[in-house]
């Protein structure tokens, strides 16, 4: 099926093919009919799969009728968080360009000047998130009599953040008739119960299972210790081939102080979380988009709506508290047909929210083992014969230091402390202080020809099976 086949305008169809897409994807090739009749939707469909323009496109089309007057938009786009209202701001703008529509963007972390200017000169487009829409009209600074099409995006999301109660405020100050949608990626039952009150006899479009999760992005889960997530991290991110990443933190405490390990160790990354002022989040977000980092620390705020090419990677530092929030994470990466893989951290206190995330799902999570390494792996025998000097050092490290104490303790009484205190705290079986920066490799094992000869962290000694 093409673009051509689901009733759009000649001008909406060129200026989809300008920004290079012929196909829809199966959200759109399902909604985009039946919102250009005037029917009011549930979509359900997976992150990364072209949700947000299975209703700008039809919207454009329908809104090039009709006149516009002050502080009375005619269509209404409700969105969880600013990143996600600015990037359905940027598919009006791209797909728009030859219609004339005005937008307004309501969204709070700016000044309300600019805002209200554009509502006073009217909109066609009002994209907001709750909070600052229930601001501005409460204080008289817009009507919502003229609306005419309302769309809820990420209403799972909205549940998440509180947002429902403001939702039903809003819809009710709108007119009926009118057309509404609603588009999610889960559908718990409250979000079942706000379609049921405010939809009138919608379609149900389910392109797959609710929650579950991309089939181009390959998950593994990680048993660690909460102390070494960092070092796992850093191991990842150096190992597996990373292009650009996205880790998810569930504190902002822990954005912060990850992303300065993380610079400190040489990495290209940024941090994103709710602190941040907006300017400080779009700056941030633009410097990931150009690539001058690679690598975003992130907390929830920009786990929805962020739409960004070429994330091979997401990785969750700390497994999320709602399982609703594990699908839209990962879900930031596997978009528009490319590959992703996904990686989440799991200590010992995440056994119910990992079991939470797998029933949700319905697909247990694979253990990250071995085999799923991607670094190439060196033989041995030819490492050493281009360092033999340095190989040689290496295997001699850890019983070198370990007799350079002793025959010091002996030479020297006034030492003998330090030993003593090795004698009551002895050292794991097979692990010196040596062999564990080094990753855990016994260094008088003799290594296999073709096997990695680099560090080897806990987790890849855990089977798949």
């Amino acid at each position: 099926m093409k673009f051509a086949d689901l009733g759009l305008s000649d001008k909406l169809l060129q200026a989809v093919e300008t920004a290079g897409y012929t196909e829809p994807t199966p959200i759109q090739a399902q909604a985009i009919p039946p919102v250009l009749m005037m029917k009011d939707i549930i979509g359900i469909a997976q992150t990364g799969t072209g949700k947000t323009a299975s209703f700008v496109l039809p919207m454009i089309d329908i809104l090039e009728a009709g006149r516009r007057r002050a502080l009375m938009p005619r269509s209404l786009i409700l969105a969880p968080t600013r990143e996600l209202a600015a990037q359905v701001a940027e598919n009006f703008e791209k797909y728009g360009k030859q219609h004339d529509l005005q937008l307004a963007l309501l969204i709070g972390g700016v000044q309300m000047g600019d805002q209200i200017k554009a509502l006073n000169e009217g909109v066609d487009v009002l994209i907001a998130t709750p909070g600052r829409l229930m601001d501005l009209f409460e204080r008289g600074k817009i009507l919502l009599n003229g609306c005419e099409l309302l769309v809820i995006d990420e209403a799972d999301r909205m549940l998440d953040m509180g947002f429902i109660p403001d939702i039903e405020t809003i819809c009710s100050k709108l007119p009926e008739p009118r057309q509404t949608l609603l588009f999610s990626a889960t559908m718990p039952p409250p979000i079942e119960k706000l379609a049921q009150k405010f939809l009138n006899n919608p379609k149900r479009i389910e392109v797959s299972r609710a929650a579950s999760t991309n089939e181009n992005i390959t998950a593994f889960k990680i048993p660690v210790k909460p102390r070494e997530k960092r070092e796992t991290l850093r191991w990842l991110l150096a190992n597996d081939m990373v292009e650009t990443a996205i880790v998810f933190a569930n504190r902002k405490t822990t954005v912060r102080e990850l992303n300065k390990a993380l610079q400190q160790s040489g990495f290209a990354s940024s941090e994103i979380h709710g602190d941040m002022d907006q300017s400080s989040r779009i700056m941030e977000l633009d410097r990931f988009k150009s690539g001058d980092v690679n690598i975003l620390v992130a907390s929830d705020v920009a786990a929805r709506g962020l739409d960004i090419k070429g994330v091979s990677h997401v990785f969750n530092y700390d497994t999320p508290w709602h399982p609703d929030d594990y699908v839209h994470r990962i879900g930031r990466t596997g978009r528009a047909g490319a590959k992703g893989r996904a990686f989440t951290f799991v200590s010992d206190d995440d056994a119910e929210a990992l079991a939470n995330i797998e029933k949700l799902t319905g697909t247990k999570i694979k253990p990250f083992g071995k085999a799923d390494v991607r670094v190439e792996l060196i033989d041995a025998k030819q490492k050493r014969e281009r360092s033999p000097k340095r190989d040689e050092d290496e295997n001699a490290d850890a019983p070198s230091r370990d007799e350079g104490r002793e025959a010091e303790g002996k030479s020297k009484p006034s030492r003998d402390r330090k030993p003593r205190k090795e004698e009551q705290k002895p050292a794991p079986s097979g692990e010196s202080r040596s062999s564990r920066g080094r990753g855990r490799r016994d260094d008088n094992e003799t290594i296999p020809a073709g096997e990695w000869n680099g560090p080897k962290p806990d987790f890849l000694s855990v089977s798949a099976l």
